[in-house]
């Protein structure tokens, strides 16, 4: 199975995908960091408008990278019930996790849309981005930050998605490759450095 070279290249051939569709006063949020770069390619494919939704995983106790849920700068947090149970772990547990999180987001949307206006989300297509789709805990946070804006229509579109995370959504998800052995994200890419703020930044330009 093909990969891509970039975010860059993989938001080219997503929004090739996506170009077919009919899409009415389009919006398109891309997850930062990894996602704005394919999110730009998207927004210029489609002419669409180009900005951000912040979604911060909340980690398991001591195992910060292990998300177990998700939360946004102004909603209540997504929580991954089975992977709640098989940690033994409350919401409660999470909550000074969740906190920090959730401030976390708030000063990164703060950072990243600096004096724009608010969004204005109702009525419109919105596509949420991301550069891949692992457990999918934060795109649904994302997610349903937007749902609560009274969309048109809502769809998630990612490069590389994994099949058992794509079954979990009642969003449309579009993804170009879902691997059979999926991995990690990264492992689709040829090239997966990091995105830094700056170049979010540049993209918001």
């Amino acid at each position: 199975m093909k990969r891509f070279a970039n975010r860059q290249e993989a938001g080219r051939a997503l929004a090739a995908r996506l170009a077919d569709d009919p899409w009415h006063d389009p919006l398109v949020l891309g997850l930062p960091r990894g996602g704005v770069p394919v999110a730009k390619e998207v927004a210029a494919k489609l002419g669409a408008e180009l900005d951000v939704v912040v979604a911060r995983k909340i980690g398991a106790p001591g195992h910060p990278e292990y998300g177990v849920g998700a939360v946004t700068a102004d909603s209540e947090p997504i929580y991954d019930p089975s992977v709640l149970r098989a940690l033994n772990l409350t919401e409660h547990q999470l909550a000074a996790t969740c906190d920090a999180e959730r401030a976390e987001a708030a000063r990164r949307t703060a950072l990243y849309r600096k004096d724009k206006p608010s969004l204005t989300l109702a009525g419109r297509d919105v596509i949420v981005i991301d550069d891949g789709l692992a457990t999918g805990v934060t795109a649904k946070a994302a997610l349903h930050w937007v749902a609560k804006h009274e969309p048109r229509s809502l769809t998630l579109a990612v490069p590389v998605a994994a099949r058992e995370s794509i079954r979990t959504f009642r969003t449309p998800v579009v993804a170009l490759l879902v691997p059979k052995h999926f991995g990690a994200v990264s492992r689709w890419y040829d090239r997966f450095d990091q995105t830094t703020d700056d170049e979010v930044l540049r993209a918001l330009e």
